[in-house]
């Protein structure tokens, strides 16, 4: 089982001397940071695990001795995963810090185990509110910050939509002092872009962003001292494209721009909130949502126009922070799912920690699921590219996730874990680096829309408890074992209501860290752990 100090090398340990830079305070020293949950679920593989959760284990998460601490409560929807910074100095003390953000574009820092704020500050400019729904309803009744920041080396990176009192839109990437909430870095910077194409919103041969058609939805990545966004519809309301935009991480300057619809129309990145997932290495995985494929390919088997549609990508990264599409894989009813909206892009993907088959050859994998209800492995070296009538992957197994994925799924101790909507939450095994074609486990109740995004909390593989949310007023947390997925403990369980956290979030990703889980709501984020740690 893989440490988790090793797991967030990426995010933690490129220069631990630059934690000092600017007006940022040198917050955490390096194995502290190792505690700490700094990035959507975990790590930038989007594993969803835990791996060093030595208070909570299959004995005392229960009704008697496991519920809710307390409630924060914040000035508007939770839709980001909040974030956890371990024995952080801040307030002229050392403490644990829990990061929150709202659709009302605010950053919150409160003590992670009293509740205590520590600070509070607004991502809106003089003048500005949150953007409105845009007549959506999947994020209302206002958009500020919905994706999952990203912290790194004592800074919080935040993307805010507002609009001023001309009915102007903006998206704006901002650095945030962990101890203080100040911007840092010369930020805010607005958001802009253009691409060579002549797709939706093209102008004199480039397609622009227009940041009232977007919302940043998935969690944010660093690497290479980049920070990566994509870029969500709102309800398929065009003209929009498929974007991809790096940031540089300590000037803010936009350092690399990518479009996976450039000359046609949707695409967007979603993945329910999901972030890109990296290898650690060089690349980055993602699911496009519905869009336009161009099946007319080059020699070497990519679309000739560059249109990516329905697709599960791999992007090359460079020292520099740049990317480009270096593999893919579509599948051969791309025209009927994109058509019909069955796209990928609901799903998230996540990269798979290398397995060894029966002959001892080493393989890197990578998951990905969405609406179609089948479950995707790819080798991500060979991708399998486009086929018209059969799809050309390392694994396929169809139908096995029912109505589809609007989550994230998790892996821990050789299992993948899956929840999608309408459904138990499911165990994949899998064995001499294949996974078996039928559940090995599975929950006794099952999860409606949308499904459920899983984290995996264990102590270096013993005690894995599968933690999940359910969507429901008010919203229920799950707690399995994880090796047979039985029920542990909800928060229905205890009399009175005891355990009654608030309505849940569509989307909602539980956090658990250092003996506590913290679920986020429609107004806060509802506290659990052992009663007799006590809290606010």
């Amino acid at each position: 089982m893989q440490s988790r100090s090793s797991l967030f090398t990426s995010l933690t340990f490129s220069s631990v001397a630059a934690v000092c830079l600017l007006a940022v305070s040198c917050l955490i020293a390096p194995a502290a940071w190792s505690q700490g949950v700094l990035t959507y679920r975990y790590t930038p593989q989007r594993t969803g695990l835990d791996p060093l959760e030595t208070t909570l284990t299959h004995t005392n998460v229960n009704s008697s001795t496991f519920g809710k601490l307390f409630l924060l409560t914040v000035d508007g929807l939770v839709d980001a995963e909040p974030l956890y910074l371990y024995q952080t100095k801040i307030a002229g003390g050392t403490h644990n810090v829990l990061i929150v953000v709202t659709e009302n574009d605010s950053v919150y820092a409160f003590d992670a185990d009293t509740g205590a704020q520590y600070w509070k500050t607004s991502t809106l400019l003089t003048g500005e509110t949150p953007s409105d729904d845009r007549n959506c309803d999947q994020v209302t009744p206002t958009i500020g910050i919905t994706a999952t920041p990203v912290i790194s080396k004592g800074v919080i990176y935040v993307v805010a939509m507002s609009k001023n009192s001309e009915g102007k839109y903006f998206q704006r990437l901002h650095a945030l002092n962990a101890t203080t909430g100040a911007e840092v870095y010369g930020g805010p910077v607005a958001i802009t872009g253009k691409y060579p194409g002549t797709g939706d919103n093209s102008q004199s041969g480039y397609v622009i962003f227009d940041p009232s058609q977007y919302k940043e939805r998935s969690g944010l990545l660093l690497a290479n001292n980049t920070i990566y966004l994509t870029w969500a519809s709102h309800c398929d309301i065009r003209p929009y494209t498929g974007w991809v935009m790096g940031y540089n991480a300590t000037t803010l300057a936009q350092t690399t721009i990518l479009n996976v619809t450039p000359n046609a129309n949707e695409g967007a990145i979603w993945g329910s909130g999901g972030g890109l997932a990296y290898d650690g290495a060089s690349s980055i995985f993602l699911l496009d949502g519905n869009g336009v494929f161009d099946t007319t390919l080059t020699t070497a088997g990519f679309p000739s126009s560059g249109d990516y549609g329905n697709a599960f990508l791999r992007l090359s990264t460079k020292s520099t922070g740049a990317i480009a599409v270096s593999g893919y894989f579509e599948m051969y009813n791309q025209d009927s799912e994109n058509c019909c909206d069955v796209d990928l892009g609901s799903g998230a993907a996540l990269v798979l920690p290398n397995l060894t088959d029966a002959t001892g050859k080493t393989w890197q994998l990578a998951a990905g699921a969405g609406k179609d209800g089948n479950l995707y492995i790819v080798n991500r070296n060979s991708m399998g590219k486009f086929n018209s009538t059969a799809n050309k992957i390392y694994q396929e197994l169809p139908g096995v996730l029912g109505g589809g994925m609007w989550n994230s799924p998790a892996f821990a101790n050789n299992t993948l874990y899956y929840g999608p909507v309408n459904s138990p939450i499911l165990a994949f095994q899998f064995k001499n680096a294949k996974l078996a074609t039928k559940a090995v486990a599975q929950t006794a109740n099952s999860f409606g829309y949308p499904g459920a995004t899983l984290v995996v909390s264990s102590n270096n593989g013993s005690n894995s408890i599968v933690w999940a949310v359910e969507n429901t007023n008010p919203g229920v947390l799950h707690a399995y074992a994880g090796y047979n997925l039985q029920e542990l403990y909800n928060t229905n369980q205890a009399s009175g209501g005891r355990d009654n956290f608030g309505v849940a979030n569509k989307y909602a990703t539980p956090t658990v860290a250092n003996g506590k889980v913290y679920v986020p709501t429609t107004t806060g984020v509802g506290v659990f752990g052992l009663l007799s740690s006590g809290g606010k």
